[in-house]
């Protein structure tokens, strides 16, 4: 991969860092349940770190970035999903919540994979350890509130 295609990735995943942001910032503006409304806004606020990590990389010279040029990154190969909104009911909102933060986990593992400079790899193995920390928050909420047990 050369380097300016790198960066347009990189560019795309900040995006996706602002969208994020964007939908737990609405989501917790309207939630109702003090516990939702604070794990969106501690989703929100580490999606926010998320793009500052991410925008330092942008500000890299071009030669900085390693990556093995043979490997098909499949960036293009995701489904995009629909769009984030903040009037969706509660579980259509966590499915939408999980999607994201999957497809994130799955692009920053795909970099960290594909990274040949070790500082590289590790970084964006973290990002994907993050996101998959959210998407298993996400996930127990989803199951407590699509599934809950009747006595």
């Amino acid at each position: 991969m050369k380097a300016e295609d790198a960066k347009k990735i990189i560019s795309t995943a900040i995006d996706r860092e602002v969208e994020a942001y964007t939908f737990y910032r609405s989501v917790s503006d309207r939630a109702k349940d003090p516990a939702l409304k604070v794990l969106f806004d501690e989703l929100a606020g580490e999606e926010k770190k998320h793009r500052e990590f991410l925008q330092a990389f942008l500000t890299k010279d071009v030669a900085r970035l390693h990556f093995n040029p043979g490997k098909d990154y499949k960036v293009g190969d995701a489904i995009p999903g629909p769009a984030l909104t903040a009037d969706l009911k509660p579980l259509d909102g966590l499915v939408i919540a999980i999607k994201k933060e999957l497809e994130a986990m799955q692009m920053y593992t795909q970099l960290a994979s594909l990274s040949t400079d070790t500082e590289q790899q590790f970084l964006f193995s973290q990002l994907a350890n993050m996101e998959r920390s959210h998407k298993a928050r996400l996930e127990d909420i989803y199951t407590n509130m699509a599934f809950p047990e009747v006595w």
